[in-house]
């Protein structure tokens, strides 16, 4: 189910959320969640087993510690990578990061998060500074996060 937005976590328990959560399940359809760390838990447990893609791993940069957590607790949960805070260190990927996608490298996508027609102008550039990243990691990761994941949460043929 396409991408939907709370502002703080208290929304999360609120009427519309928690259809939109068990609807997912029920249908076997991933949702897309633009939410805080504190939303994850809340969410998930309106429907356990739910796939969801948080969009960009947190709106308020969580640390790839806490990330790990939820991760962890929800094995269902994907971590959406476009615009993502605190990832890259002077261009570079961060060691913590690198760590994580090592620990977990089925459960990161790239995304673009082109919501309004202005992103596409940053697209290309985007795109970039991910395979940039990608290059930094083993080959079998890098496949992984940038496509392979993807496909598989979607029930896509891996190339």
């Amino acid at each position: 189910l396409g991408e939907f937005h709370l502002d703080a976590s208290a929304s999360a328990d609120a009427p519309v959320p928690v259809t939109l959560m068990k609807l997912a399940r029920e249908r076997g359809l991933a949702v897309l969640a633009h939410v805080d760390d504190a939303a994850i838990d809340k969410l998930m447990s309106h429907a356990p087993g739910v796939r969801m893609v948080w969009a960009h791993t947190g709106i308020g940069g969580a640390s790839p510690e806490r990330v790990r957590e939820l991760m962890q607790r929800h094995p269902s949960l994907t971590g959406e990578l476009s615009y993502r805070p605190g990832l890259l260190e002077d261009g570079r990927l961060t060691p913590a990061w690198r760590t994580l996608f090592a620990a977990l490298p089925e459960r990161f996508v790239i995304g673009s998060d082109t919501w309004i027609n202005a992103r596409w102008q940053h697209y290309e550039a985007l795109m970039d500074e991910a395979r940039g990243w990608l290059g930094e990691l083993p080959a079998t990761i890098a496949q992984r996060i940038g496509w392979g994941n993807a496909a598989a949460l979607f029930g896509l043929p891996d190339r």
